[in-house]
Protein backbone atom coordinates (compact mmCIF):
# COMPACT_ATOMS: atom_id res chain seq x y z
CA UNK A 1 0.00 0.00 0.00
CA UNK A 2 0.97 3.68 -1.04
CA UNK A 3 -0.36 5.38 2.00
CA UNK A 4 0.80 8.92 2.87
CA UNK A 5 3.13 8.68 0.22
CA UNK A 6 3.77 11.74 -1.78
CA UNK A 7 4.73 11.48 -5.61
CA UNK A 8 4.08 10.02 -9.04
CA UNK A 9 6.37 6.50 -9.66
CA UNK A 10 5.88 7.81 -13.08
CA UNK A 11 6.89 3.34 -14.22
CA UNK A 12 10.44 3.86 -13.48
CA UNK A 13 12.11 2.32 -10.06
CA UNK A 14 14.11 5.06 -7.73
CA UNK A 15 16.93 5.68 -8.96
CA UNK A 16 15.90 6.29 -12.86
CA UNK A 17 12.79 8.51 -11.39
CA UNK A 18 15.40 10.85 -9.39
CA UNK A 19 18.04 11.29 -12.05
CA UNK A 20 15.20 11.75 -15.05
CA UNK A 21 13.59 14.09 -12.84
CA UNK A 22 17.62 16.01 -12.55
CA UNK A 23 18.06 16.17 -16.25
CA UNK A 24 14.50 17.29 -16.47
CA UNK A 25 15.12 20.17 -14.22
CA UNK A 26 18.13 20.90 -15.54
CA UNK A 27 16.63 21.44 -18.91
CA UNK A 28 14.07 23.41 -17.90
CA UNK A 29 15.99 25.76 -15.83
CA UNK A 30 18.34 26.08 -19.14
CA UNK A 31 15.78 26.50 -21.63
CA UNK A 32 12.95 28.13 -19.05
CA UNK A 33 10.37 25.72 -20.87
CA UNK A 34 10.11 22.49 -22.07
CA UNK A 35 7.67 20.38 -23.60
CA UNK A 36 6.33 16.45 -21.86
CA UNK A 37 3.45 14.56 -20.64
CA UNK A 38 1.24 15.86 -18.04
CA UNK A 39 2.69 13.76 -15.09
CA UNK A 40 5.96 14.56 -15.68
CA UNK A 41 4.98 18.18 -15.98
CA UNK A 42 3.15 18.39 -12.48
CA UNK A 43 6.34 16.01 -10.72
CA UNK A 44 8.49 18.85 -12.38
CA UNK A 45 6.62 21.81 -11.57
CA UNK A 46 7.03 20.88 -7.34
CA UNK A 47 10.49 20.05 -7.71
CA UNK A 48 11.21 23.69 -9.79
CA UNK A 49 9.51 25.48 -7.43
CA UNK A 50 10.90 24.13 -4.26
CA UNK A 51 14.46 24.94 -6.21
CA UNK A 52 13.60 28.25 -6.87
CA UNK A 53 12.39 29.36 -3.17
CA UNK A 54 15.70 27.83 -2.01
CA UNK A 55 17.87 29.98 -4.65
CA UNK A 56 15.71 33.25 -3.80
CA UNK A 57 17.73 33.10 -0.10
CA UNK A 58 20.57 33.00 -2.39
CA UNK A 59 23.19 32.05 0.33
CA UNK A 60 26.03 29.52 0.07
CA UNK A 61 23.94 26.89 1.79
CA UNK A 62 21.27 27.60 -0.61
CA UNK A 63 23.75 27.39 -3.57
CA UNK A 64 24.98 23.70 -2.15
CA UNK A 65 21.49 22.31 -1.72
CA UNK A 66 20.64 23.46 -5.11
CA UNK A 67 24.07 21.69 -6.77
CA UNK A 68 22.70 18.33 -4.97
CA UNK A 69 19.79 18.48 -7.50
CA UNK A 70 21.64 20.27 -10.82
CA UNK A 71 24.56 18.81 -11.28
CA UNK A 72 25.62 21.80 -13.86
CA UNK A 73 27.20 24.95 -12.15
CA UNK A 74 26.27 27.09 -15.35
CA UNK A 75 22.64 26.00 -14.40
CA UNK A 76 22.93 26.92 -11.13
CA UNK A 77 24.86 30.29 -11.25
CA UNK A 78 21.81 30.96 -14.09
CA UNK A 79 19.29 29.92 -11.71
CA UNK A 80 20.60 32.21 -8.87
CA UNK A 81 21.54 35.32 -10.97
CA UNK A 82 18.63 35.52 -13.73
CA UNK A 83 15.72 33.16 -12.70
CA UNK A 84 15.69 33.86 -9.39
CA UNK A 85 15.58 37.43 -8.91
CA UNK A 86 12.92 37.44 -11.03
CA UNK A 87 11.00 36.43 -9.06
CA UNK A 88 11.79 38.19 -5.52
CA UNK A 89 8.35 40.01 -5.00
CA UNK A 90 6.39 36.86 -5.84
CA UNK A 91 5.18 34.57 -2.95
CA UNK A 92 4.84 31.51 -5.06
CA UNK A 93 3.68 30.32 -8.59
CA UNK A 94 6.83 30.35 -10.90
CA UNK A 95 5.62 27.93 -13.17
CA UNK A 96 2.77 27.44 -15.80
CA UNK A 97 1.52 24.21 -17.68
CA UNK A 98 -0.12 24.60 -21.15
CA UNK A 99 -2.08 21.41 -21.55
CA UNK A 100 -1.38 20.79 -25.89
CA UNK A 101 -3.22 17.56 -26.76
CA UNK A 102 -2.26 13.73 -27.19
CA UNK A 103 1.15 12.60 -28.32
CA UNK A 104 0.16 10.70 -31.76
CA UNK A 105 2.56 7.59 -31.01
CA UNK A 106 0.70 6.66 -27.62
CA UNK A 107 -2.21 9.33 -27.34
CA UNK A 108 -0.17 10.23 -24.46
CA UNK A 109 -1.24 13.84 -22.79
CA UNK A 110 1.37 16.64 -23.84
CA UNK A 111 1.60 19.99 -21.80
CA UNK A 112 4.07 22.81 -21.60
CA UNK A 113 5.81 23.91 -18.30
CA UNK A 114 7.18 27.01 -18.80
CA UNK A 115 8.47 30.28 -15.98
CA UNK A 116 5.75 32.71 -15.79
CA UNK A 117 6.36 36.19 -16.64
CA UNK A 118 8.70 38.83 -14.56
CA UNK A 119 5.88 40.46 -13.26
CA UNK A 120 3.13 39.73 -10.71
CA UNK A 121 0.27 41.36 -11.32
CA UNK A 122 -2.40 38.89 -9.96
CA UNK A 123 -3.51 41.39 -7.59
CA UNK A 124 -3.66 44.86 -9.32
CA UNK A 125 -5.87 42.62 -11.97
CA UNK A 126 -8.78 41.78 -9.68
CA UNK A 127 -8.64 45.59 -8.23
CA UNK A 128 -8.98 46.37 -11.72
CA UNK A 129 -11.85 44.17 -12.33
CA UNK A 130 -14.04 45.47 -9.62
CA UNK A 131 -13.02 49.56 -10.81
CA UNK A 132 -14.41 48.57 -14.47
CA UNK A 133 -17.77 47.27 -13.10
CA UNK A 134 -18.02 50.10 -10.86
CA UNK A 135 -17.35 52.55 -13.60
CA UNK A 136 -20.05 52.31 -16.33
CA UNK A 137 -19.33 53.85 -19.87
CA UNK A 138 -22.86 55.33 -20.00
CA UNK A 139 -21.29 57.99 -17.96
CA UNK A 140 -18.88 59.45 -20.56
CA UNK A 141 -21.88 59.96 -22.94
CA UNK A 142 -23.54 61.91 -20.92
CA UNK A 143 -20.90 63.89 -20.31
CA UNK A 144 -20.74 64.46 -23.74
CA UNK A 145 -24.47 65.51 -24.56
CA UNK A 146 -23.64 68.83 -22.20
CA UNK A 147 -20.95 70.10 -24.89
CA UNK A 148 -22.65 69.21 -27.28
CA UNK A 149 -25.66 71.58 -26.09
CA UNK A 150 -23.30 74.17 -25.27
CA UNK A 151 -22.49 74.67 -29.21
CA UNK A 152 -26.27 75.76 -29.91
CA UNK A 153 -26.09 78.70 -26.88
CA UNK A 154 -22.65 79.96 -28.95
CA UNK A 155 -24.41 80.03 -32.06
CA UNK A 156 -26.90 82.59 -30.34
CA UNK A 157 -24.56 85.40 -28.83
CA UNK A 158 -23.52 85.28 -32.57
CA UNK A 159 -26.92 86.16 -33.69
CA UNK A 160 -27.44 88.41 -30.91
CA UNK A 161 -24.03 90.67 -32.72
CA UNK A 162 -26.03 90.59 -36.25
CA UNK A 163 -29.29 92.53 -34.66
CA UNK A 164 -26.81 94.92 -33.07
Amino acid sequence: MRHMKSGKRLGRNTSHRKAMMRNMVTSFFDHEKITTTDARAKELRKMAEKLITIALRGDLHSRRLVMQVVRDKKIVAKLFDTIAPRYTERPGGYTRIIKLGHRSGDNASLSVIELVEEEFTAKPKKKKAPAKKAAKPVEPVVEETPVEEEAPAEEAPVEEKKKD
